[in-house]
């Protein structure tokens, strides 16, 4: 007897939704629907928390950091025309910009803060800016030794703009005998995260001054379309450079956040295969349990004519009904989960009254999300698979059942 699949299927629904003489068996078969459902729902909301923050930090906090530096062996790049002209060149450049950076001591009495100064070129588009007033550029660019400080420093420095300070800046890397630099706040800046509490902005012509060249820039920091291939490019660039160089790139400085958010995910994937697994073990049971049950029902089948080939699929299918079921809706529940996310994680501070990221630490306040179907798509077909895996012993022991006996029980 030749079975059709929407046959099989039928007896398979039949043998899942008829009655049956123990309700534990009803309980565990639902009980397998909603562990499935809850795994596929928490981890499609928790791959898209970590897609979030690998998109906040491309986006966000690298736009500060340059993808790759090219920097001065000595106190200046000897030809930094060259430099930028052969790192346009190369396909995957988007930007090459002259900077100047420097470590400095910001002098208040008796006190010593220490920041990092970036001399940067007024005349390019800078991604601080999106982070300052625009009368806070307006007045860096008109006036000389002007500086812009993150909003924290300027308030644990206690200046106010429009205020002078004395900035120390070392000779030869030496602080013994530093040289003064007086400078006035034109506004501050708000990005987040330590940033705030480090950074300064200046002109190039006030880097130079407080470095002690007379023109030139210290590095060149160049912006990627593919920020991953930043090791590759550093190395193409830098192999055609005829100035000594240093190269680096945001991988050897930043890298460890990537890889962190890279080690999670890892993680996440195993909990989700195991989690899963668990939810499938009630798979297990129920089928098990079922095929102890329908001995009679299987007996008359085989009596009919119905295959043992057939009858496996039965129950293989009957198992899959569950997990298909869980799977819809986990996967619906977890994109509604995820796009409510930052709505019930703000109503979660609100409750709270404490923010569930501090600001002063992290260069974000909420939790972000960013939901991808392929992640949707990857824990849907993880879980279908482990469902199906599940059957496949139950599914055997039906088959190999005897069909007399079977009859006479």
């Amino acid at each position: 007897m030749t079975a059709p699949w929407s046959l099989l299927w039928q007896l398979a629904h039949r043998f899942r939704k008829g009655r049956q003489r123990h309700h534990f068996i009803s309980f565990i078969s639902a009980s397998s629907t909603v562990g499935i459902a809850l795994g596929c729902m928490v981890f499609i909301a928790g791959l898209s928390v970590m897609n979030g923050f690998e998109k906040v930090l491309a986006e966000r906090f690298l736009s500060l950091v340059p993808h790759v530096e090219f920097s001065a062996v000595t106190q200046q790049l000897r030809d930094p025309d060259e430099i930028i002209e052969r790192s346009l060149a190369h396909p995957n450049v988007v930007s090459a910009k002259p900077v100047i950076r420097t470590q400095a001591m910001i002098q208040q009495g008796t006190q010593f803060t220490g920041i990092q100064v970036h001399g940067i070129d007024l005349d390019q588009p800078q991604a601080i800016q999106e982070y300052m007033p625009e009368t806070t550029w307006q007045q860096l660019q008109g006036e000389p030794l002007q500086v812009v400080l993150g909003s924290k420093l300027a308030t644990q420095l206690q200046v106010e703009v429009g205020q002078h300070f004395v900035v120390l800046v070392a000779k030869n890397a030496d602080f013994r005998e530093p040289q003064r630099i007086r400078l006035q706040l034109a506004g501050t800046f708000e990005f987040g995260g330590q940033v705030d509490h480090q950074f300064a902005y200046v002109s190039l012509a006030t880097a130079q001054q407080m470095v002690g060249i007379d023109s030139g820039v210290t590095a060149i920091e160049v912006s990627l379309n593919d920020i991953m291939a930043a090791q590759r490019v550093a190395a193409e660039v830098g192999q055609q450079l005829t100035d000594y160089v240093y190269l680096d790139h945001w991988m050897r400085s930043q890298g460890h956040l990537y890889q962190d958010i890279q080690l999670v995910r890892l993680v996440m994937y195993l909990v989700l295969v195991l989690v899963l697994a668990v939810a499938c073990f009630n798979i297990i049971s129920t089928l098990v349990m079922t095929v102890q049950e329908k001995q009679r029902q299987i007996g008359i089948l085989r009596t009919m004519g119905l295959r043992s080939r057939y009858l496996m699929r039965v129950f293989m299918l009957q198992g899959l009904q569950n997990g298909l079921i869980g799977i819809g809706i986990g996967c619906l529940s977890g994109v509604l989960l995820t796009w409510a996310l930052p709505d019930v994680m703000g109503l979660l501070q609100w409750f709270s009254g404490e923010p569930l990221l501090n600001s002063d630490v992290y260069f974000i306040d909420q939790i972000p999300v960013a939901l991808q179907w392929r992640d949707v798509v990857t824990v849907a077909a993880v879980a279908l698979v482990l469902s199906l895996l599940a059957t496949l012993y139950p599914a055997w022991r039906a088959g190999k059942i005897d069909v007399i006996n079977a009859i006479n029980d």
